[in-house]
């Protein structure tokens, strides 16, 4: 890469260091310098010093000798680090071409994507005991390393890694559950599937309404308290991950989520959820899912983020003293009418391929809707599963952009208000029993510890085929949609087989998907021709 220069009169001068270009921007020498550092230094009660001699090896980065430096004093560290607002490892470290930093939450405003990165960054300094501005000059620093081409490299080398290589890693991982609970196992057309989810069997099969009265998730109002400081490994993973962010435009902002603080599940949803803000899970349990995959790739079994944030099958499932956040997904099917070329009436059965602006689960095939579990206005009444899901449908498949809180505020007090609905959502709305949404089942997700709602979603009434099937189209967080048959004859086996099989596959999706599966072929009558899907709850 060609260093940066800066003309003084009409010579050009290369700065070696940080250090030394800052120095040189104060217009001032050496022993100046050194002279307001020993003036600073007392005035501001800091205990370190720096000499001209050893101004000038840290200027240069390294000794006369060429040798690499030693470690400087943390005194001296502390010293420069509050003179300059950088941290001593951005002073010491070479000058670079200042990098263009890409909007971080795509389709807003330049002023709320700088707004989030200057609250992650700051969230970075916080929470690794930095000095203010440290963690823009290392993630700066970072971005510059990695550079777009060596992130789209390391991304097409996760895409090769297997949903069933990530379960078969955690489960040597981890190890034995606690009794009653064990990895989400099915076979489907003669296919063996495993996956990551953990669960119990009375968390299966629960063929529950999301209704007022069976839909009972309660939001408290308890104070999430950040747990210490990041340590090394954490603050690393914390700034590679916003690098990664910079570097690629991908969509990062500082919403709150839901986090699960305790769950009952059976002939409805009952449960506890505070609410933890989204940089304290993306800069932390969401890093877990990127070192797994780098791990695989690269064969190797040493996992420290994973140490540090999940270390155990007991940490898995202790909720409260963790941050759980979770997810709502669920498998859409949509009642289509008889066509004389496809058949008879079915149900379109609806996947998406997650988009490389999503943080999770990108380029992997899941079902749709699939959301966080968050809230929008209403704290408390937002806690409802099916509220997520609504909001969701909404969001992905009927082009409501106003209810993604990813590209703009909600100015809205009541987003989701019958008045505000889309043509589609109001139809389906304005009739009992044109639309059924139920929660399918419920597991603790072993790749980034998150909870999984997994549910269906079923259009009824094949008459909105005909009024807005045009209408139906994935947002931005998907870069595709597929659309399979819910009847295809002798074909259906070898076709779920093929979507079973698809390594290609989230965890989460395909936990959704078999049980989505399981339930329409108890409820879809004429209209499925599915083959059964046998379920265990294994180790």
């Amino acid at each position: 890469m060609r260093r940066p220069v800066v003309e003084a009169g009409r010579s050009e001068r290369a700065f070696r260091t940080v250090l030394e270009q800052k120095i040189w921007e104060r217009r001032q020498t050496f022993e100046e310098f050194a002279e307001f550092a020993e003036v600073f230094a007392r005035e501001h009660r800091e205990p370190g010093s720096v000499g001209v001699r050893h101004l000038q090896r840290l200027a240069a980065g390294r000794k006369p000798s060429g040798e690499p430096l030693s470690p400087v004093r943390p005194s001296t560290a502390r010293l420069l680090e509050r003179i300059f607002g950088v941290g001593i490892d951005v002073l010491l470290g070479s000058v670079r071409e200042p990098i263009e930093v890409p909007e971080i939450v795509g389709g807003g405003s330049s002023a709320r994507a700088d707004g989030d990165l200057v609250d992650a960054l700051a969230w970075l300094d916080r929470r690794a005991g930095w000095v203010p501005g440290t963690g823009r000059g290392k993630v700066g620093a970072r971005a510059g390393d990695l550079g777009v081409g060596g992130l789209l490299d390391r991304n097409a080398l996760r895409s090769r890694v297997g949903r069933a290589q990530m379960a078969s890693a955690l489960a040597d991982y981890y190890g034995p559950i606690r009794a009653g609970y064990g990895m989400y196992r099915a076979r489907c057309g003669g296919q063996a599937v495993v996956t990551s989810v953990v669960t119990r069997v009375e968390w299966l099969d629960l063929a529950c309404a999301l209704t007022a009265d069976r839909d009972s998730v309660k939001f408290v109002a308890e104070e999430f308290v950040p747990g210490a400081a990041l340590g090394r490994v954490g603050a690393d993973g914390a700034v590679d991950r916003l690098a990664e962010s910079v570097a690629l435009g991908v969509r990062i902002a500082n919403l709150p989520l839901y986090r699960l603080l305790g769950v009952e599940i059976g002939d409805a949803l009952s449960g506890t959820v505070g609410q933890v803000p989204f940089m304290e899970y993306a800069l932390t349990m969401d890093l877990l899912e990127g070192e797994l995959l780098d791990a695989v790739a690269a064969g190797r079994s040493a996992l420290p983020l994973r140490d540090l944030y999940l270390p155990s099958a007991e940490s898995v499932l202790d909720l409260p003293k963790r941050v759980c956040a979770g997810g709502v997904l669920a498998l859409c099917a949509i009642a289509r009418p008889g066509d004389p070329f496809r058949g008879g009436p079915d149900y379109a059965l609806l996947v998406q391929v997650r988009s490389g602006s999503v943080l999770n689960a990108s380029g992997r095939l899941a079902v749709i809707p699939k959301a966080f579990h968050q809230p929008m206005s209403d704290v408390r009444a937002d806690a409802r599963v099916g509220a997520t899901l609504l909001r969701e449908l909404e969001e992905e498949l009927f082009g409501r952009s106003d209810v993604d809180m990813t590209i703009g505020d909600v100015r809205a007090a009541v987003p989701m208000h019958p008045g505000r609905a889309s043509e589609p959502m109001k139809w389906l709305t304005a009739e009992a029993g044109r639309l059924r949404v139920e929660c399918t089942g419920f597991g603790l997700n072993l790749v980034s510890g998150n909870y999984e709602f997994a549910g269906l979603v079923v259009i009824e009434d094949e008459e909105f085929w005909r009024r807005f099937g045009g209408q139906v189209e994935a947002n931005w967080e998907a870069s595709g949609l597929r659309l399979y048959s819910s009847l295809d004859g002798e074909l259906v086996e070898e076709l779920v087989e093929e979507l079973v099989g698809q390594e290609a596959w989230s965890n989460e999706g395909l936990f959704a998907l078999l049980q989505g599966l399981r339930r329409l072929r108890e409820i879809g009558g004429g209209r499925v021709e599915l083959p059964a899907v046998e379920v265990e709850v294994g180790g």
